[in-house]
């Protein structure tokens, strides 16, 4: 054995190990898609979506109503804040009501529909006694309530229609009769028909064109037949047309689609215009809260049906998007509520609702943008009007108890333990493993079909 030169034995280098290739890093973007799919797949996450986004919509139209409502409430002689209490006294009202509507059961919804039918009917009808009903803008639908207090009971029909027609289509899925037209047909459209006969004879367009959204949207679901659809479509097409050219007012809307100046020819477009002004003054994050400039006199019904536009100068378009975000929200969680149950009512109802809230969102956000007619219908949940937001947040308590009602979200609810007043005991909490909806329930139908 060979020694080296200091007399010390050599030392045994280690053999080196074989280089093993890192696998590829995940693509990032793809992990937080991911992540995203299974958080969304969770049990209570439209639960969650429905209640936080109603609640944020809700609280910043508060904020902007008292913006943009302070200068009409000096012009009329009142206190700045005037809407404002208004609206916040609708709010705990309407609070009130959604948590009462999202606690109560099923059949007790199914119950209600027919005496909520009855009543707005009647409402509906008292409105165009003389003496009783009042005119707001030209448009009969307004019911005197004493001192400042008006209600509009067209807003109410919305509910109305919701609850009773998904009543009245699962009983008839239950009796397996929605295989024949006259069934589905009858008396959904007869109903339907009266409620819009009694909005227009007040003259109030736009609400009859969400009752017919609110009525398509439940045949869709109903699995109506292409033909059947259409036929219904045309006939509505037909009236509508004929009720628009019959109108000067309706037909003067029409045409300042696309105006640039407030006036054009013989027809004044002051309000379509200035609302454009109004989005294109704010830039990406607006003048600021309260810095508005059109709300001073320059655009009619800031605080209402323009309220958007308020917001698109005041907040910007990241404002303007985190509306739209939350609206977007909000829909798709009512989707994923109607898709994923097995309970026709409730499939019928959230889906009622979650059209009544898009279509009346898109209507108001398009007539801003310029898109669509000026059809005078708030944005829900946003713009002044306690009649609409009444019913509008009793229809968001139904998506919650319907939310509550999945399976799996009853045992995602059983499962959770009060964070107070019971003491938790070391070692025996394991880690909670989340079941998807898909899972629990193999049977469900996905959101995307009918």
């Amino acid at each position: 054995m060979s020694s080296s030169r200091t007399g010390r034995p050599p030392v045994q280098r280690a053999a080196r190990r074989p280089v093993v290739p890192r696998p590829p890093r995940e693509n990032a973007l793809r992990a937080l898609v991911i992540r995203a799919r299974r958080a969304w797949d969770r049990p209570l996450t439209a639960y969650y979506v429905v209640l936080g986004g109603s609640l944020l919509i809700t609280v910043l139209g508060l904020v902007m109503v008292y913006s943009a409502s302070q200068i009409t409430a000096l012009q009329m002689s009142l206190p700045g804040s005037y809407f404002f209490r208004k609206q916040l006294l609708a709010a705990v009202i309407g609070a009130v009501l959604l948590l009462v509507a999202s606690r109560m059961p099923v059949k007790l919804h199914r119950a209600l529909a027919y005496p909520i039918l009855a009543g707005a009917v009647f409402l509906m009808a008292l409105v165009q006694v003389p003496g009783i009903g009042v005119a707001v803008n030209g448009n009969q639908n307004w019911l005197a309530l004493g001192g400042s207090f008006q209600l509009q009971p067209s807003e109410f029909g919305k509910l109305a229609l919701v609850l009773w027609g998904a009543d009245l289509l699962a009983r008839k899925q239950d009796k397996r009769l929605l295989t024949q037209w006259k069934h589905m047909l009858v008396p959904l459209v007869p109903a339907a028909f009266m409620l819009l006969g009694l909005i227009m004879l007040g003259g109030d367009m736009g609400t009859a064109i969400i009752l017919t959204a609110i009525l398509f949207g439940l045949l869709w679901l109903a699995g109506a037949p292409t033909r059947l659809f259409a036929g219904v479509l045309a006939v509505a097409a037909l009236l509508g047309a004929i009720l628009i050219g019959t109108s000067e007012n309706r037909m003067a809307r029409l045409a300042c689609l696309g105006a640039t100046e407030p006036q054009t020819g013989p027809v004044d477009c002051w309000q379509a215009v200035h609302g454009i002004y109004a989005l294109a003054s704010g830039g990406i994050f607006g003048s600021g809260l309260g810095a508005s400039l059109e709300k001073w006199g320059e655009l009619p019904e800031a605080h209402t049906d323009f309220i958007f536009a308020v917001t698109g100068e005041e907040l910007g378009l990241a404002g303007t998007l985190s509306v739209l975000a939350l609206f977007a929200a909000l829909g798709y969680a009512g989707i994923r509520v109607a898709g994923r149950t097995e309970d026709p009512f409730v499939r019928y109802a959230a889906g009622g609702v979650t059209t009544w809230i898009t279509a009346q969102a898109v209507i108001n956000i398009g007539a801003v943008l310029g898109l669509l007619p000026i059809a005078g219908v708030p944005l829900p949940l946003f713009s002044y009007g306690g009649s609409a937001l009444l019913p509008t947040m009793f229809a968001i308590g139904l998506l919650i108890a319907f939310a509550r009602e999945d399976p799996a979200a009853r045992m995602a609810l059983a499962m959770r333990q009060p964070r107070f007043g019971r003491k938790r005991i070391r070692g025996s909490q394991r880690p909670r493993r989340w079941n998807t909806m898909r899972r629990r329930a193999p049977g469900a139908r996905s959101s995307g079909e009918r």
